[in-house]
């Protein structure tokens, strides 16, 4: 099972200080978040794609070849890259060239974006949202899966016989796809023969079993080989050295997040007894706690949607770097070694797990 975390390169003012990092202090910061990540065995960090004065890795292949150059064994993936406003053709030689810079460690996670401004930005209209995808992603992969590639769609010139390069070191680009909840994403992952990536920032995790089996039963029906059918949550974490610890650190900052993102007005704002809540109940999507805390979530996660991949993003609303640092450290060194343990030699919470925290 993979452990990893995953960052939007947010760039939020502190909820208690008022201060905001340049964009030259936070892109520093990420940096080194992913040597440290790589440092401390954790198998994958994913950073977003975003066009806005809030975050700032708008080319997060670019960014994460920086990390390359520093790192020897993490794998280094978008979370996500918008297909839909993006030239899949680029895309591609993007992350190529960032597998080469990295010795073969890139991925592509896909997915609509938390956000439209990129629409706009390049040109492409909404109202085409989902078609845009369809296509995009059928050209990435086409891309990903032949040096010479011939091609037509409705939003891009033709491609006749054109080869794309530089190839990347593996022989295809691990492309994952980002769900955040829709049955058709799901369904389309699984008939594409796909794995994907379930992003599960609120509420009870049992609710996605459905939607987990649902994919499964697709990729299967669509005769794709079981071997290349993976599962990931992507959820809101942290980890430190106790469990009241965790918590202040992840409710003012993610209440901020979530008030400034969503534009609510303070009074809507969840308070700590949200984030309490879903702490403390082992299927809350907050995994967040003590080493020992995380490690259960996670295993519960394993048995109950049965994922070979777990990402958490600690920095929502820009949390302190000293913080995440840390986190990353117990992350790493704390948590992994227990969930890896578990996972050798078979153990499961299993049923009665899972009833009792029905």
């Amino acid at each position: 099972m993979e452990l990893g975390i995953y960052s939007f390169a947010e760039r939020l003012a502190d909820p208690y200080s008022g201060t905001t990092l340049s964009p030259q202090e936070r892109v520093k910061e990420v940096l080194e978040e992913i040597e440290l990540a790589d440092q401390v065995g954790l198998d994958l960090y994913g950073l977003g794609e975003h066009h806005r004065a809030d975050f700032v890795a708008s080319s997060p292949a670019l960014v994460l070849a920086a990390a390359a150059a520093r790192t020897q064994r993490i794998r280094l993936s978008s979370a996500v890259t918008v297909i839909s406003s993006s030239d899949p053709v680029r895309v591609y030689e993007d992350f190529a060239t960032l597998d080469l810079v990295s010795g073969g460690r890139a991925e592509i996670m896909v997915g609509r974006g938390s956000f439209v401004e990129s629409f706009p930005l390049f040109g492409y209209d909404l109202a085409d949202y989902d078609e845009l995808f369809d296509e995009k992603l059928a050209l990435l992969l086409a891309v990903n899966r032949d040096e010479r590639v011939t091609w037509s769609g409705r939003h891009r010139p033709a491609l006749e016989d054109q080869p794309v390069h530089p190839r990347a070191v593996q022989a295809e680009l691990p492309v994952w796809v980002g769900v955040g909840g829709t049955p058709a994403s799901a369904v389309r992952a699984g008939r594409l023969g796909l794995p994907i990536a379930l992003g599960i920032i609120g509420g009870d995790v049992r609710r996605f079993a459905p939607l987990a089996e649902l994919y499964r039963d697709e990729f299967i029906g669509a005769g794709h080989p079981r071997s290349r059918m993976r599962v990931s949550v992507n959820a809101h974490g942290f980890v430190a050295d106790t469990s009241q610890r965790a918590l202040d650190m992840v409710a003012p900052y993610t209440a901020r997040a979530m008030q400034h993102f969503l534009r609510l007005p303070a009074a809507s704002v969840p308070g700590v007894e949200h984030y309490r809540a879903e702490q403390e109940q082992t299927s809350g999507a907050l995994v967040a706690g003590s080493p020992e805390q995380v490690a259960e979530k996670i295993l519960f996660q394993r048995d109950v949607l049965g994922i070979d991949r777990v990402l958490l993003q600690f920095s929502v609303g820009t949390v302190p770097h000293r913080e995440v640092m840390r986190s990353i450290e117990l992350f790493g060194t704390e948590v992994a070694p227990i969930v890896r343990a578990e996972v050798r030699v078979g153990a499961s919470f299993g049923p009665a797990a899972v009833r009792g925290a029905a």
